[in-house]
């Protein structure tokens, strides 16, 4: 079972490098549990949700425990707008670098 970290307050004053590698190893290691894989196994981080063979049913669980364990809200539509790992935490690094959650960070995106 995957421990809750306290990780909402710290993200916003970690240096940038340091909060990427604790998100990336975070959603890293879900997926990986989702997918059955052991720590130890190669997951790129280019990879695509529905190539892995997940379901939409398996994102919005693995959306609940990543946004549990990372103190963050992540909207339904970044799981199918960012279809990747590597997207997905760029926009959950984005995030946490705002302190302000998903509804924010997307409208400026849209903006921009």
């Amino acid at each position: 079972m995957t421990e809750a970290l306290p990780l909402a307050g710290q993200l916003p004053s970690m240096p940038l490098s340091e909060r990427r590698d604790v998100i990336e190893d975070l959603v890293l290691s879900e997926f990986k549990a989702s997918l059955l894989m052991g720590e130890d196994e190669d997951l790129p981080l280019e990879s695509g949700f529905f190539d892995l063979g997940l379901t939409s049913l398996r994102l919005i669980e693995l959306r609940r425990r990543i946004e549990e364990r990372i103190g963050l809200e992540i909207d339904t539509t970044v799981l199918f707008s960012q279809p990747s790992i590597e997207q997905l935490v760029n926009h959950l690094v984005r995030s946490a670098h705002d302190g302000r959650g998903d509804a924010v960070a997307e409208a400026e995106e849209d903006v921009q």
